[in-house]
């Protein structure tokens, strides 16, 4: 496509970045958090130019006619909340800035966030992603993996083209991390009955999510010319943040308005993932575990649940507090991620990182 047109149809919508941040101030007002908008007002302000350049980019990603580009851009078409391009901008913001290089990366943390995504639908037979049809519902499983290849050689492409050193060498160790991580959560899946073990969960978390959150980080940090002891903090927030970020998800699972989220409530559940709130509810009320086993094995051809048996569960789920000590790790590790950057100078790449931490907790999508 050629830069002229693509910077047209980005033009002709806000950015994806920018909806989540406007989205993110409004459900602050709601809950009181009126300093923490005006925060988000600022950092729009302040990364608004970064987060144009990265949705132009991301639409000249190559196009053509094969059935695997067409679906991975049906994906990357659909927007997200490029939260981990941001991290990689306010990282190299807190050194020289976002320049070239830095540009490259956050595009390939991206498309490597988007692979995972395509992946995950076959994995999961999910048929809708961000409210719309999935890529494989469109295009069939063997192509949304293909696609997810395809999108993983373009980032490894740009990570080397960057030029900034060691970087690819880490990302490549995220990916295998991811695979592991991914299946580490397959052997445990559906396993209701068994101990459920929360290192097993963290284990996969830091993995399947944290590490790119984490790479991100450390991304953005190289590329701005952060300061060793610096770049060291900026790693730990992302991990941090990568796990609070996956506990407000596993929470919305439950407690999220789906008009909100862009999928059916219990959808881990009927996929027999071990998330955090069910970890919880399990370890404190074991007898539970035998009701979800029997809940999932009996979904329909279509994998709908009983909804009287969800309402059983989510009354254990409020019985048990799992919901409420779900949304209670998330604030520790916010508080972790915060904690972890106090070798930065205070400014305002430091606030931005700040108010995206905090805001994680109020995610409803």
């Amino acid at each position: 496509m050629p830069r002229a047109a693509a910077t047209a149809s980005t033009a002709s919508r806000p950015a994806a970045s920018a909806a989540l941040l406007d989205e993110l101030g409004q459900v602050c007002g709601r809950h009181g958090r009126d300093d923490l908008a005006v925060r988000l007002t600022e950092l729009h302000g302040w990364v608004k130019s970064e987060l144009r350049e990265l949705e132009t980019d991301l639409a000249l990603v190559a196009r053509g006619p094969r059935v695997v580009q067409r679906a991975a851009h049906h994906l990357l078409d659909l927007g997200g909340k490029h939260l981990r391009p941001m991290c990689v901008a306010l990282a190299s913001k807190v050194g020289g800035g976002f320049g070239a290089a830095a540009r490259e990366l956050a595009i390939s943390v991206e498309l490597v966030h988007t692979a995972t995504l395509l992946h995950d639908d076959v994995v999961d037979n999910a048929d809708v992603r961000r409210g719309q049809p999935a890529a494989r519902a469109l295009y069939g499983n063997a192509a949304s993996i293909f696609a997810g290849d395809w999108l993983l050689v373009e980032a490894l492409r740009r990570i080397r083209g960057a030029g900034v050193e060691g970087l690819l060498d880490k990302m490549l160790a995220v990916i295998e991390e991811m695979i592991l991580a991914e299946s580490l959560q397959l052997e445990r899946r559906g396993r209701f009955s068994d101990t459920a073990r929360i290192d097993d969960y963290l284990r996969v978390v830091e993995g399947k999510t944290a590490a790119l959150f984490r790479w991100a980080m450390i991304a953005g940090a190289r590329a701005g010319g952060v300061a060793p002891d610096q770049a060291n903090a900026l790693e730990k927030f992302g991990v941090h943040l990568g796990v609070a970020f996956q506990a407000v998800d596993d929470h919305l699972d439950f407690a999220g308005d789906v008009g909100m989220t862009g999928k059916t409530l219990f959808a881990d559940l009927r996929e027999g993932k071990l998330t955090y709130p069910l970890i919880v509810a399990l370890d404190r009320e074991p007898a539970l575990g035998r009701v979800v086993a029997a809940l999932v094995e009996h979904a329909d051809e279509s994998g709908a649940l009983d909804a009287g048996a969800c309402a059983e569960v989510a009354s254990a789920l409020a019985r048990t507090g799992a919901l409420a000590a779900t949304r209670a790790m998330a604030e520790q590790r916010v508080e972790l991620a915060i904690e972890s950057l106090a070798p930065l100078a205070e400014g305002p790449a430091k606030r931005a990182l700040v108010t995206v931490a905090e805001a994680t907790l109020l995610r409803e999508a």
